[in-house]
């Protein structure tokens, strides 16, 4: 693993919580922040790899792309890997809009992370958060649609009602983070 992690992300929030989840393992964390291209995939995976490829031709080695989605039972899996631009259209008040009347509101937030290691070998680890769609927002922090979806893991709040640690504790990202240093530490 390069000494320092090159972070490629336009997103503040995505930007604090991958630094500070890598920092606390004593990883340097440098933010590029710009966009990527990305490949139009339902696969998650897919998306990272793509973009960390881009990423590498113009970074180099040590670069890590990520995107995640929110999955929502009631809707099929949707807004899935499309939730930054459902997010921007139609927004947290869209998702409740389409859950009204809805009891089931089982959701899971999924996260892949793609790291370009040494020689352009690209190394993908995923983590999810199973939790259920709130019926309004709640909370402050986080980003997009933070503040409407409640872990499993801590049933009394939502993400957006979680210091970042908290979150990183609970998220998805921060279980593919760790999924992540388990395959670097492996790898040597």
């Amino acid at each position: 693993m390069a000494s320092v992690i090159k972070i490629v992300t336009s997103n503040p929030g995505k930007w604090l919580e991958l630094s500070s989840m890598l920092l606390s393992h004593g990883i340097e964390c440098v933010w590029i922040r710009e966009r990527v291209r990305e490949v139009q995939s339902d696969d998650l995976a897919e998306i990272v790899r793509f973009s960390a490829s881009e990423a590498y031709k113009r970074w180099g080695e040590g670069v890590l792309v990520e995107d995640s989605g929110l999955f929502v039972s009631a809707l099929e899996g949707f807004p899935g890997p499309y939730s930054s631009y459902v997010f921007r259209t139609i927004g947290l008040r869209g998702i409740l809009k389409l859950l009204e009347g809805v009891s089931e509101r089982g959701a899971h937030f999924k996260s892949a992370l793609c790291y370009v290691a040494a020689g352009g070998e690209h190394v993908v680890a995923v983590g999810e958060a199973e939790g259920v769609v709130s019926d309004r927002p709640r909370g402050e922090g986080g980003f997009g649609f933070d503040p409407i979806f409640i872990p499993l893991d801590a049933p009394d709040r939502t993400f957006a009602e979680m210091t970042v640690e908290e979150k990183n504790r609970y998220s998805h990202r921060g279980r593919a983070v760790r999924t992540l240093l388990q395959l670097l530490e492996a790898r040597g």
